[in-house]
């Protein structure tokens, strides 16, 4: 089955490029699609929803468009999933 990981990020945040750094390598491992969306930029560009939900617990791993994960990524569980 094919999975799509999207990362929820903002532009300066240290733990969004640690939890980008594990999903990148996790996907090539895994073989899952990974995205990122920046929630502040998709704001800007009229799309509000993502940061009014997620804003405040970024990064947010969304799984298959379902939230997975917030503030780290949980590895045993996305390996688990996405198996």
């Amino acid at each position: 089955m094919d999975h799509q990981v999207v990362l929820l990020t903002r532009a300066g945040c240290s733990m969004c490029a640690r939890a980008a750094e594990t999903l990148a390598a996790l996907a090539d491992e895994l073989g899952f699609a990974l995205s990122t969306t920046d929630v502040d930029a998709a704001a800007a560009a009229g799309q509000p929803a993502l940061r009014a939900e997620y804003g405040d617990r970024l990064p947010v791993v969304l799984l298959d468009g379902a939230e997975h994960s917030y503030w780290e990524v949980d590895e045993p569980r996305l390996r688990a999933d996405v198996s």
